[in-house]
């Protein structure tokens, strides 16, 4: 398959409230956001051409800009509206909306009070390549060398570009050892998240999760959480630690673009994605796909 590059193609993006030819979609390279990563971001999925917890998403982009000290020049609603016409403008059915906001070039420092703040939205089409039974095989994962940080050390609760730095070179590395991702954990030694999604792991036929003190508490992790209690599954929220995994009979990570994702392997533990495993993944494809509302 074919990938056409992200700076090639066609169709509009929203760009600081008109909509503008992709390619023409450009900022300048003594941007702010560039050098100091003075940039938020979220990724949101179009099913059945509406975005899912749209409103959820614009309001963490607007949390998390204020979280790097900037305010956006858009309220959440006004975000809402720009990612439906952006998203009708493309004809999108299935797809991801990428909303990013950036400290621009009037400054170039550390110190940047006065530059001017920009908001984008793009939007491309991303299908479900995969079937449920396919996706109940399991990835593999590595544990990472790099760490979360502490909440005193970096803005945590923001989805901020700069804090994805350390996700890239974990994901680069396990797949260079032959995996699908890495398991990252936290400045204390316990388990966080993979690279771009949340754990679960299913332990005496009890749903545990990491407390997200130090990393996001995911949309699609809060999605999960509801549609298990409403199947009767326990969801257990503590520190998880990496000697929990050899309790854990079944693994999975939610996010975005996870969607339920079944994990096979972590370092030398096995899995086998079983009943709760494909019981979540089966609940949240179908509210997804039937325009429910998140939990």
């Amino acid at each position: 398959m074919t990938i056409l590059p992200f700076d090639d193609r066609d169709g509009p993006i929203w760009f600081d409230g008109t909509m503008v030819p992709w390619r023409d979609a450009r900022l300048h390279v003594l941007s702010h956001g560039l050098h100091y990563a003075s940039c938020v971001f979220e990724g949101e999925r179009i099913y059945n051409g509406a975005v899912f917890a749209l409103t959820e998403h614009s309001e963490r982009l607007v949390v998390s800009a204020r979280l790097l000290g900037f305010a956006l020049p858009y309220s959440a609603a006004e975000i809402d509206q720009a990612t439906r016409e952006v998203v009708a403008a493309h004809g999108v059915r299935d797809g991801y909306v990428r909303p990013v906001a950036w400290r621009g070039s009037e400054m170039m420092g550390v110190s940047a009070q006065k530059s001017k703040i920009h908001v984008a939205i793009a939007v491309w089409e991303w299908p479900s390549y995969f079937s449920p039974e396919a996706r109940m095989a399991g990835i593999k994962l590595q544990t990472s060398s790099w760490r979360r940080p502490a909440p005193d050390t970096a803005p945590t609760k923001s989805k901020a570009a700069g804090l994805y730095m350390i996700c890239t070179l974990s994901k680069h590395a396990a797949e260079d050892a032959g995996y699908h991702d890495a398991l990252m954990l936290d400045h204390r030694g316990q388990v966080a998240e993979s690279t771009g999604a949340n754990i679960f792991l299913v332990i005496d036929d009890k749903l545990h999760t990491p407390t997200p003190d130090c990393f996001l508490d995911g949309i699609t992790r809060r999605t999960v959480i509801g549609l298990a209690r409403r199947h009767g599954i326990e969801v257990i929220e503590r520190p998880v630690w990496p000697a929990d995994l050899s309790r854990a009979r079944e693994v999975f990570l939610t996010g975005t673009a996870a969607e339920v994702t079944p994990v096979g392997q972590i370092d030398g533990h096995s899995f086998t994605p079983g009943r709760i495993t494909q019981t979540l993944l089966e609940a949240y494809d179908s509210l997804v796909r039937s325009g429910g509302e998140s939990a």
